[in-house]
């Protein structure tokens, strides 16, 4: 349309066309970007950090892809608006051994680098000085920005004063008064700057070999004792349940048909191994603890298979108090 003049229905349609195909290369272009995001939103790791040998997670996004995996955590941070009360806590989220554990062995997750407290030390006190250098850059460039708004608007100012036929001599000189002591004396105060709050870091990257580089070591004992508890934590993630701690109620996990969120539990799974022998006090305190709460007691014993798939086979025996005959 550059160049010529469009008058009429035959202009009007025209512009309308225009219009449309802007619009639909537009919506096209985020059609796209946002397909490009959602795929990469996908394909992101959950990282796990550490304190200590404790697995949590700080982000939402990976406390979100977590729970759509069916990895429930607790959440032990206190809530930045209220800090003091501990009804409603909020991120980090803490996992249990065996969640980590699940999550890293189906590749959803990647363990992120312990960091030797020496070289965190080193690497913050490096960031405070370069964050300190950067504010005082933006610092002198916003106030050589402050003091040319100033000195725009005094010259202005001036410039009507001297169009103005009624203005004397006295205003001028006292405009031109202000403009040399605005260049001798200005100063921006310190509040009164700007500043950039970073609220988002980026981790690590997408490279199979940048995360195997900077993978860190599994902290997790591999005693028997774990071992028979992430089997049969895998086993009933596998049946779809959803597994919480139950270490209040005498056991290993809580047993969920469903969300936690939506549904009580139904059974406390207490493992144990196969050669274990169990007295039968124990076994009558945990059936009448199962009756008080109105849950099912399950011992649960992975099989001592050979390899394959008998290894993974796990043994459920229920118990409930039925009451002295």
């Amino acid at each position: 349309m550059e160049g010529q003049e469009v008058t009429g229905s035959e202009g009007m349609m025209k512009i309308g066309k225009n219009l449309a195909q802007a619009e639909t290369g537009v919506n096209e272009d985020n059609r796209e970007e946002g397909a490009v995001s959602g795929s990469a939103q996908r394909c992101r790791k959950i990282q796990v950090r550490f304190c200590g040998s404790t697995p949590l997670l700080w982000r939402t996004a990976e406390v979100r892809a977590a729970r759509e995996s069916g990895v429930v955590g607790t959440l032990v941070g206190s809530l930045p608006r209220q800090p003091r009360q501990n009804n409603r806590l909020g991120r980090p989220l803490e996992l249990l051994q065996e969640e980590a554990r699940l999550l890293t062995e189906t590749g959803q997750a990647v363990l992120c680098p312990a960091v030797d407290p020496e070289s965190a030390e080193a690497t913050s006190s490096h960031k405070v000085e370069r964050h300190l250098e950067m504010l005082e850059r933006s610092y002198e460039e916003q106030k050589a920005l402050a003091l040319q708004d100033r000195k725009s608007v005094l010259m202005r100012v001036l410039t009507q004063k001297q169009e103005d036929a009624d203005s004397g001599e006295c205003s001028e000189q006292a405009v031109r008064d202000r403009l040399e002591a605005l260049e001798k004396g200005f100063s921006l105060p310190r509040s009164a700057m700007a500043v950039q709050l970073h609220t988002a870091r980026a981790g690590l990257g997408h490279d199979p070999e940048e995360r195997h580089f900077l993978m860190a070591e599994w902290l997790q004992p591999r005693d028997e004792r774990s071992e028979i508890r992430f089997r049969v934590f895998r086993d009933l993630r596998r049946q779809g349940y959803y597994l919480t701690s139950a270490g209040k109620f005498g056991g290993d996990y809580l047993v969920y048909p469903g969300d936690p969120l939506r549904f009580h539990a139904h059974f406390i799974a207490l493992c144990v191994s196969m050669e274990t022998m169990t007295p039968l006090c124990d076994l009558l305190a945990l059936s009448r603890l199962g009756a008080n709460v109105k849950k099912t007691i399950l011992l649960c014993s992975p099989s001592d298979g050979d390899g394959g798939e008998e290894e993974d086979e796990v043994v459920y025996t229920s118990l409930q108090w039925s009451g002295m005959v």
